[in-house]
């Protein structure tokens, strides 16, 4: 039986619950209240953490697993919850007089659910050994139409990140409107060169049925046919509406995470171990909370596979801090000035910090 400090420190991890009540007051009520689950997710966390503060405290990274239960619980159940919102709100929505606008708003929010909540968990689930949690994992990007982002994450973005071959990592000065369109459209080739490459090292041709594009493909084909089933030819337009506004914080995500930060190319040509200083962190407590530690981001690709309830900190010295949690920074991402005048001098202190010896940036890069 868990401890019951146990259940009690887990429980605020399960934060992301609270969007479930204001999905079906927003999908029947309709109207004003649209807009909850967007504020919920955003205004809300970013203002939990203005007032609680940091967490700086770490778990014993040692932790028996059977202690991570109740932390791990709310990745588990997740899909299911997914969704029920999702075609749920197709369900109502093409039953509905509901005004466009309206319709539009409601999505983004079921876009928070699937893609600020839903992706997240993902990428904690397909990162584990076991195989009913990476089908989870699937489940949820299938449900997001973004199911190469596995493919991806794992085999490019980890290997290569703060290279140029990572596209996710984003250049200095870049804005993220231009990112975004960049990624939409190079991930999914990136992605299915990195699974040829991988087949071709053991002999296999790339429509080999073990390339994970085959079950990619048949579990968004589910999904879309399941949005027809529900709702028609407009249900299956809204499901790809708030599949692309999940995608799109998705890759809100993935630009802050490590934008301006590189790493040098060393002698031999190959590049420097990836270490704490090429991911921005944010301590922030409840975007934390909401986003199961994914803010610890310099651990999690120092040890990919270890639970977020075990990802530690690190202090400034070692590791680069954003000024607030993820919500409020992806929120400045979207106006590329405002961006640039509050992380573009971060950058260059980054670059003088950890790289004092590089005096011309542009040349330092191949």
């Amino acid at each position: 039986m868990a401890k019951p400090d146990t259940i009690r420190n887990a429980l605020p991890f399960w934060l992301s619950l609270g969007l479930v009540p204001l999905a079906v007051v927003s999908v029947t009520l309709g109207g004003w209240t649209v807009v909850l689950m967007p504020l919920y997710a955003w205004a809300l966390v970013t203002l939990l953490d203005l007032v609680l503060g940091l967490n700086e405290e770490d778990l014993d990274p040692q932790t028996d697993a059977g202690d991570l239960f109740w932390y791990r619980l709310v990745t588990l159940i997740w899909f299911p919850i997914q969704a029920a919102i999702i075609y749920g709100a197709i369900w109502w929505v093409t039953r509905a007089d509901m005004g466009w606008l309206e319709t539009i708003v409601l999505m983004f929010g079921v876009g928070v659910a699937s893609g600020t909540i839903g992706i997240v968990y993902a990428h904690e689930l397909l990162h584990q050994g076991n195989r009913a949690e990476r089908w989870l994992g699937d489940l949820l990007l299938a449900s997001v139409l973004y199911s190469h982002f596995r493919t991806e994450h794992l085999l490019v973005h980890h290997s290569f990140v703060g290279t140029p071959r990572d596209a996710v990592t984003a250049p200095y000065n870049e804005g993220f409107h231009r990112f975004f369109w960049r990624v939409l459209f190079s991930c999914p080739q990136s992605a299915w060169a990195a699974e040829a490459e991988k087949l071709a090292k053991v002999g296999r041709p790339v429509w080999h049925r073990s390339n994970p594009f085959w079950r990619y493909a048949a579990l968004q084909l589910l999904a879309l046919a399941l949005a027809f089933w529900v709702g028609g030819w407009f249900g299956v337009g809204l499901f790809v509406m708030q599949a692309f506004f999940a995608i799109w914080q998705l890759e809100l995500t993935n630009y802050v995470e490590h934008y301006g930060l590189v790493r040098q190319m060393l002698p031999g040509g190959k590049y420097e171990p990836v270490r704490p200083h090429h991911s921005w962190n944010a301590p922030h407590k409840a975007s934390n909370w909401l986003l199961v530690n994914l803010q610890r981001h310099s651990d999690h690709h120092y040890k990919p596979d270890r639970r977020f309830p075990l990802l530690q900190t690190y202090p400034a010295d070692e590791a680069p801090m954003l000024p607030f949690g993820y919500p409020a920074m992806t929120a400045l991402a979207m106006i590329p000035p405002l961006w640039r005048r509050r992380m573009n001098p971060r950058v260059r202190a980054w670059r003088r910090q950890f790289y004092p010896e590089v005096t011309e940036w542009a040349k330092a890069r191949p």
